[in-house]
């Protein structure tokens, strides 16, 4: 294969809703560049994308396929990205690694949920867009009404370059107006017949044109100003125009195909090869100190790796992107995220599940290496005078947790070793073994994606698992002051034990003054601070711990053994036995014996002194709260406010954003251990939504008691 410089390359990512025809596009732009001399098909299950034995089992891409195409002298870098929000991570790695975006749409439905989330991850990595309407032979399909569609949500810089003269089973021809020729295919599809724009045709295919170069002079002054005097752009012009307006997002080219028939993907790759953005054309990524790295073959080398795969009878394979210099086989490169050092024994281009060997790949190219010792996802290979690190990928927060456990528990230890050997494969899926809850938690995009998981732990690593309800990481705070104090007295023969400490207990918030002092049944207790402890809790909020013992009823040195047992309870809370927090405890008094007082004495005295206060300063229990944001069509958006306010959500605020509506509420994260389900379910899987953390709020008291017996009825079983 020859070497191409960053001037002819293009990396391109090929996104869109499920079912729009990703797979079946890249298996026809494979089969037309000569990588495969037979197409395959989905329901065969033999195309190069979709080769994982779980993507065949289900039908539905899992993982992004990485694969190329000479074309033209130009390479074509393609990531066929799954299209089921669920596995929206392999989208994620695909736009930050490339420089154009392929966005499909669904010709008999249109603009999808789907297609709408992929075109937001575009907006928010400022990537090129091309839109590809594809299905074009599908009975319901109505391009008019499709592009009207499509200019309602993204706007006029929706610009025609292709109309179909028919839609539907009819579906052969059409007509480009960049070109201003008219194609068609035979039944087989392939090679078009390339004619003159037919005379009944002229009127509207003159006009698109016109609406063409006026959108591509727009993107140039000098263009601009060669419009005006001439009204009409050079072939050559107008691909310039169109080039700059992509890269500034200001114009969004509108193709047609029918890529299962192979029609219109020919004259789509030309295009690709001939207008899109090359790598030198976008603006070059940043390290981790901020330093542009440059698309430049004669810089020091630096290999960003982007995506590993597991494959049976090979192991790890590596993809990566060339950021910078010139990889070849047998160089030796430093991981500088590990501090690793590592030998390229092998170079590939890609091509799905084959691999082309080559020589050397130069900046902005992306390829594929095998059997590396330690290099993981997100890892970057330095030559030994460059020290690049990265991390521009930012990966969604989860949407559906699970607690798992292997069936056979003598399976444990093989279990998370697949779990983390897994998530290399998709960072989307976070492996948490919570303390707190006593659970190995799963957290991920969507039922589907967990089911997946579950798919390949038993069928790949002959791991029998289960899935059941994570626990709620509950809060435990208490809403007003109390007092207790306790004695611990244990004689055995010899030395015994003896610890007594008295202590208050109230609510903390912050830049709360210190107590002066207390009253409790018509006794005041004052307070001398002798000292004092902020202690900002792991699990969040805070423990203030005040000593307040005067006349030496307590030595210092039990203190740290009062903290630790008051730290224990806090571990451990009295309702339910989740954390506590923001509480202040302060120890005003107690008792020692000269010879029976130790450490161990007055931690077991401080646990069971703050656990009798606690119970008795109004304690509650708070939830998580999360925001969440849903996307959905206008249809359903009365059945999900419906379904929120049964989840005991709080609606924020309604808006309307291209096309769907937008619904913003604050949810307890109990009430969305399987919203993805009912979403899903209420609205055909035309909705989406995402959730991030918000805060801690007291939950209903009937929830509260029904909290507690829960507890109470385990810790019965327990014992």
């Amino acid at each position: 294969m020859k070497v191409y410089q960053p001037t002819e390359i293009k990396n391109i990512a090929l996104i869109g809703s499920a079912g729009s025809g990703k797979t079946t596009l890249a298996e026809a732009m494979l089969f037309e560049s000569g990588v495969i001399k037979r197409r395959g098909s989905v329901e065969q299950k033999n195309t190069v994308s979709d080769y994982f034995p779980v993507e065949q089992e289900y039908g539905y891409s899992v993982f992004p396929t990485v694969f190329h195409a000479e074309w033209n002298n130009k390479k074509l870098n393609v990531i066929d990205c799954p299209g089921s929000d669920d596995f929206v991570g392999g989208a994620i790695t695909a736009l930050n690694v490339t420089d154009q975006a392929l966005v499909l749409v669904n010709g008999q439905y249109g603009p999808e949920v789907g297609t709408q989330n992929a075109f937001r991850n575009t907006e928010k990595l400022k990537k090129p867009v091309i839109f590809l309407v594809n299905q074009l032979d599908r009975e319901n399909c109505d391009f008019d009404r499709l592009v009207a569609s499509m200019r309602d949500i993204y706007g006029q810089k929706c610009v025609l370059v292709q109309y179909p003269l028919e839609t539907g089973p009819n579906f052969h021809s059409l007509i480009d107006v960049l070109l201003m020729k008219k194609y068609s295919w035979k039944p087989e599809g392939g090679a078009p017949i390339i004619e003159d724009v037919p005379a009944e045709e002229y009127e509207k295919a003159h006009a698109l044109h016109a609406a063409l170069v006026e959108a591509a002079a727009e993107n140039d002054e000098t263009l601009m100003e060669k419009f005006f005097e001439a009204e009409t752009l050079s072939e050559d012009e107008i691909r310039e125009g169109i080039r700059k307006g992509l890269v500034e997002r200001s114009i969004f080219p509108v193709f047609c195909v029918c890529a299962q028939k192979d029609m219109g993907v020919r004259r789509l790759m030309e295009f690709l090869g001939n207008v899109v953005p090359f790598v030198t054309d976008m603006p070059p990524v940043k390290n981790t100190r901020g330093e542009e790295v440059k698309v430049d073959p004669a810089a020091p080398t630096a290999l960003y790796f982007f995506k590993t795969g597991l494959e049976p009878h090979i192991g790890e394979v590596s993809y990566f992107k060339v950021l910078s210099g010139t990889v070849k086989t047998g160089d030796d490169l430093n991981n500088a995220d590990r501090g690793s050092k590592e030998r390229i024994g092998q170079l590939y281009a890609c091509a799905g599940a084959n691999r082309i060997p080559v020589d050397e790949l130069r900046a902005g190219d992306i390829g594929c290496t095998v059997k590396l010792k330690d290099v993981k996802t997100g890892n970057t290979l330095c030559a030994k005078d460059a020290e690049q690190q990265f991390d521009f990928i930012k990966y969604p927060n989860s949407k559906y947790s699970r607690a798992i456990k292997a069936v056979n528990s003598s399976d444990t230890e093989k279990l998370m070793a697949a779990l983390l050997k897994m998530r290399q494969e998709d960072p989307t899926w976070v492996v948490e073994q919570s303390k707190e809850l006593r659970q190995t938690i799963v957290h991920g995009q969507g039922e589907f994606h967990l089911r997946t998981l579950k798919w390949r732990l038993e069928n790949n690593e002959k791991i029998p698992v289960e899935y059941v309800e994570a626990k709620i990481p509950y809060r435990e705070t208490i809403t007003k002051t109390a007092r207790a104090d306790y004695r611990h007295k244990k004689q055995s023969g010899g030395a015994g034990q003896f610890g007594e400490v008295h202590l208050i207990v109230e609510p903390y918030t912050e830049g709360m003054p210190d107590p002066v002092a207390y009253k409790f049944n018509g006794q005041e207790y004052k307070m001398n601070i002798k000292s004092r402890e902020e202690i900002d809790l792991e699990w969040g909020g805070k423990l203030v711990f005040l000593n307040s013992v005067v006349g030496g009823a307590i030595d210092m040195r039990f203190m740290p053994a009062i903290l630790k047992g008051v730290m224990e309870r806090m571990e451990r809370g009295p309702l339910t036995g989740s954390y506590a927090r923001d509480v202040r405890v302060v120890v005003y008094d107690g008792k020692m014996h000269p010879v029976d007082s130790n450490e161990l004495s007055f931690m077991l005295a401080a646990r069971q002194a703050f656990s009798a206060a606690f119970k008795e300063a109004g304690p509650k229990i708070l939830e998580p709260i999360y925001d969440l944001e849903v996307l959905v069509p206008a249809d359903y958006m009365g059945d999900v406010m419906s379904d929120l306010q049964g989840r005991r959500a709080i609606i924020m605020g309604m808006d309307s954003e291209a096309g769907y509506q937008k619904l913003s509420a604050k949810i307890p994260l109990k009430e969305l251990s399987s919203y993805s389900i009912a979403l899903s379910s209420l609205t055909g899987g035309r909705a989406s939504f995402n959730t991030s953390f918000s805060s801690y709020e007291l939950v209903p008291n009937d929830i509260q008691q029904q909290l507690i017996k829960e507890h109470e009825a385990e810790q019965q079983e327990e014992d």
